[in-house]
C-alpha cells in the first residue's frame, strides 16, 4: 500500500509544471521584417530560456511584416515553450503588421504601447505571388484560406478575438492600441517593459505543460540583442542591401573578366555576390528577374568582345533595368527594395559598366608598346651595311635586319616586321646622322 502511495506522488509530482523560481525577465529585441535570421534568434533565446527556467521571455517588437516560413518557425517555438512568452508590441510608434500580427495572438501574453498599431496580415503580403488568371486568383485564394484558418486557431487557442484576427487576414483590417484592448486582441496596454512586467504578475497563463501562475513583481529585466554573426546574417537579408551586394558583385565580376589579373574587384565581386546569393534564399525572390539581370551582364561582356556598336550595351542595360524592378516577388512594403535604393544602384551599375565597356574596347585598339609587336614601327640606326642583310641598333639592342634596299651604316631605318630574332627594315628619308 505505501509502495503505491509513493508511486501516485511521483506521478503527480511529475505532472505538476516546473517552478519557474528564475529572477529575471529575458527581453529579446525583435526589430525589421521576419527573416530566417531573425527566426533563428527568435527561437535560440526561447530555447535557452527554456533551458535556464526563466520567469518570462518578452518578445520587444516592431515588424512590419516578412516571411510565412519564419513567422511559423517563431509560432512553433512559442507554442511548445515551457517558460511563457508575451509579445510587446513597442515603443510608441511601432506596429505588429502582417507576419507581427500572427506572433503577437500567438503569444501567451499579447501586450502593446500606446500609440502603436496591430494587423493588416493579408497573406499575400508575406507570401509574395503576384500573378493573374485563373490559376493565379485560385492559388492566392487558397492561401489566404490557409492563413485565415491558421490566425483563428490561434486566436481561439489563447481565448483572443478570432473574428478580428480573421478579417485582419481576409480584409487586411487594422487598429490601435486601444481598440485592440477593447476588442479582446490584446491582453495589456503597458508604456514599457517594467509596466508589463508589473501588469502580468499574478496572471495565470497556459504553457505546453499546463497552467501555471506569473509571479514577475520585483525581477531582474535582461534585455538580449542579436549576436555578430545573427546581426551581420540580418543585415545582408534585407533586400535592399542584397540588390546592392548582387550589383557590386556584377560589376566586380565584369570588371575582373575585362581587365584580367587585377585580382582585387575579382575578390569583392565574388564575396559580394556570394552574399547576395544567400541573401536571396531568404526573399521571395521572382527569378525571371534574376536571370535578366545575369543576362544583362553577358550582354555588357559580350561587347567588349564583339563590335556591336553599342547594340548589346543598350540590351544589357534595359535587360537589368527589368530584372531589377522584377526581382522581389511581393506586395510587402518590407520584403521590396526601396525606389530610393533601386534606381540610384542601377544607374550607377550601369554607368559603371558601360565605362568599363568603352575603356576595354579603347584599350584593344591601342598599339601595344612591348614585346615583339611593340617593335613595329621603332626607328633603328644602322650599325652594318644592309646589302641586303646587316645589323641595326633598335631600343639600344642589336638586331639582325634586312632591307629591301641598300642601306648604308649610319642611316635610320623603321621596323616593318619581326620575325623570330630578325627584322625586316625601309630606309627612312632623309635621316642621315652626323
Amino acid at each position: 500500500m505505501k509502495k503505491q502511495i509513493g508511486f501516485l506522488l511521483l506521478i503527480l509530482f511529475l505532472a505538476v509544471p516546473p517552478a519557474y523560481s528564475k529572477d529575471r525577465v529575458v527581453v529579446v529585441k525583435l526589430s525589421g521584417a521576419i527573416n530566417p535570421a531573425v527566426a533563428e534568434y527568435v527561437s535560440h533565446e526561447i530555447s535557452q530560456a527554456n533551458a535556464e527556467q526563466d520567469a518570462l521571455i518578452v518578445l520587444h517588437m516592431d515588424t512590419p511584416g516578412g516571411l510565412d516560413t519564419s513567422m511559423r518557425q517563431i509560432i512553433k517555438k512559442i507554442q511548445s515553450s515551457q517558460v511563457p512568452v508575451a509579445s510587446f508590441v513597442a515603443p510608441s510608434g511601432s506596429r505588429a503588421a502582417s507576419a507581427g500580427t500572427f506572433i503577437t495572438i500567438a503569444s501567451h501574453i499579447a501586450a502593446m504601447a500606446p500609440g502603436t498599431n496591430i494587423g493588416a496580415a493579408h497573406p499575400v503580403n508575406m507570401m509574395g505571388g503576384r500573378g493573374v488568371g485563373e490559376q493565379a486568383k485560385a492559388m492566392e485564394k487558397k492561401v489566404v484560406n490557409d492563413a485565415a484558418a491558421y490566425i483563428r486557431s490561434l486566436a481561439e487557442l489563447r481565448k483572443r478575438n478570432a473574428h478580428w484576427a480573421e478579417l485582419a487576414v481576409l480584409n487586411s483590417v487594422s487598429i490601435s492600441a486601444e481598440e485592440a484592448r477593447k476588442l479582446n486582441v490584446i491582453d495589456f496596454i503597458a508604456g514599457d517593459v517594467k509596466a508589463l512586467v508589473m501588469a502580468v504578475d499574478g496572471k495565470e497563463v497556459q504553457v505546453a505543460l499546463g497552467s501555471i501562475t506569473l509571479q514577475t513583481k520585483n525581477l531582474q529585466i535582461v534585455y538580449h540583442e542579436m549576436n555578430p554573426r545573427q546581426k551581420m546574417l540580418d543585415i545582408i537579408s534585407n533586400p535592399n542591401v542584397a540588390y546592392i551586394l548582387m550589383m557590386i558583385g556584377m560589376v566586380g565580376i565584369f570588371f575582373e573578366l575585362s581587365n584580367p589579373g587585377l585580382v582585387l574587384p575579382g575578390v569583392i565581386g565574388s564575396s559580394s555576390l556570394i552574399l547576395a546569393l544567400y541573401a536571396m534564399q531568404t526573399l521571395p525572390i521572382n527569378y525571371a528577374g534574376l536571370l535578366l539581370i545575369l543576362l544583362g551582364l553577358i550582354l555588357f561582356i559580350a561587347e567588349i568582345n564583339v563590335m556591336s556598336y553599342g547594340l548589346l550595351s543598350v540590351s544589357g542595360v534595359i535587360s537589368i533595368f527589368l530584372g531589377s524592378t522584377m526581382l522581389i516577388d511581393s506586395d510587402d512594403p518590407a520584403l521590396q527594395i526601396s525606389r530610393a535604393i533601386l534606381y540610384p544602384t542601377l544607374g550607377l551599375t550601369v554607368v559603371m559598366s558601360l565605362g568599363i565597356v568603352a575603356l576595354a574596347t579603347r584599350t584593344r585598339g591601342l598599339k601595344k608598346l612591348g614585346g615583339m609587336e611593340g617593335m613595329i614601327g621603332e626607328t633603328g640606326l644602322v650599325k652594318e651595311t644592309l646589302n641586303p642583310k646587316g645589323i641595326v641598333l633598335v631600343h639600344g639592342e642589336l638586331w639582325n635586319a634586312e632591307a629591301t634596299t641598300s642601306i648604308a651604316e649610319g642611316e635610320i631605318v623603321r621596323v616593318d616586321l619581326v620575325e623570330g630574332l630578325k627584322i625586316k627594315v625601309t630606309h627612312v628619308e632623309n635621316s642621315k646622322t652626323g
